[in-house]
């Protein structure tokens, strides 16, 4: 059974997230907590898989119990966060701190139809409870990395497109891979991260502060510049149209995905337009979104990196590239920006 400790202010609340979880066979509610202070006692003494932590409360709000659960590893937290551009701005300070990822809360404090994420809820818990699980029974392992291409430092000056997906646990471990991209980089950057329309500006705008390339959200009709990394805006497809002249941004709900935007979208269109010289990078996160269009980038004669289990949270999308012969190199994120560089 996966044990959590339910974390929030509301008393309606904590009985609606337990009903609600609960109805998953695998997950049981050992205990509620009313606020920060109390969630970090009750952490210690019960050592719960699994923390759901609401983020406005009194005496201790939910980032400061955060800092204290992740510093004493008391469990995995999943943060409840509204969906509001100050929700967005707590939440990546929380997956910043620490917090395994979060789920969007509809509505205000009080939230009614809390129902509506329930299968995403339990999805996580259980993400989270399973990567940590298997972090622990991990063996370090060596990869042979069977290769055909010959590393060499390109010298071209043909520009080239950098494609990266990412998923679960993406906007800490991105950390590893934007910020170390030079504002010259002979690359534009096309980034899909899973997230709620709501957030995805902030997002952008985040990175931006962070990384000496420019880092924007992407809207239709944007020119594709060198040294710019476009972010996919949440509820649309990032895609690329060519004119006579350069390269354009389209945005599009078609076709039908389970997440829009999807890596696969992108990935498939950045691939039209650059040829052999797209550049695929699939990480952590869940599924298969994305393996598909790296196995179509190597057998154009692009390059691919899947993250390697070592530093994946979620070890699932960067697997399946690989599994299908889609990774030409695997690395942990660490490595990615300096391996990217020696072909841009």
């Amino acid at each position: 059974m996966i044990k959590v400790l339910v974390v929030d202010d509301s008393a309606l609340m904590r009985k609606m997230i337990k009903e609600m979880i609960e109805e998953d066979k695998e997950i049981v509610v050992v205990d509620f907590a009313r606020n920060g202070k109390d969630a970090v006692a009750k952490a210690r003494d019960i050592k719960p898989d699994v923390i759901t932590m609401d983020v406005n409360m009194p005496e201790m709000d939910g980032l400061t119990a955060l800092q204290y659960i992740v510093e004493e590893d008391l469990g995995k937290v999943v943060m409840l966060s509204s969906l509001t551009q100050e929700g967005a701005t707590t939440t990546f300070e929380a997956l910043e701190l620490g917090a395994f990822d979060f789920v969007p809360k509809p509505g205000g404090t009080i939230s009614l139809n809390i129902k509506q994420i329930k299968s995403e809820l339990i999805e996580k818990i259980k993400l989270a409870y399973y990567s940590k699980k298997n972090k622990k029974e991990s063996k370090s392992k060596n990869i042979q990395i069977k290769t055909e291409r010959i590393s060499l430092k390109s010298n071209s000056k043909t520009m080239k497109a950098v494609a990266i997906g990412i998923s679960t646990g993406g906007p800490k471990t991105i950390m590893d891979v934007l910020p170390f991209l030079p504002e010259d980089i002979n690359a534009a950057v096309f980034l899909v991260q899973h997230m709620p329309p709501s957030f995805t500006k902030q997002y952008a705008d985040r990175l931006n502060n962070a990384c000496k390339i420019k880092v924007v959200e992407a809207e239709a009709g944007m020119t594709v510049e060198r040294g710019v990394c476009y972010v996919g805006k949440g509820g649309y497809h990032l895609t690329l149209y060519k004119t006579d002249k350069d390269v354009k941004i389209r945005l599009t709900q078609k076709p039908n995905h389970q997440f829009i935007p999807s890596v696969d979208v992108m990935m498939e269109s950045v691939l039209s337009v650059y040829k052999e010289n797209t550049i695929g990078v699939l990480m952590t996160g869940m599924g298969d979104d994305g393996a598909s269009s790296m196995v179509k980038i190597r057998n154009q004669g692009g390059i691919t990196i899947a993250e390697s289990e070592e530093t994946a949270v979620v070890f699932g999308m960067p697997k399946e590239a690989i599994e299908r012969g889609g990774a030409e190199y695997i690395l942990p994120s660490y490595e990615i920006a300096n391996k990217l560089l020696e072909f841009i």
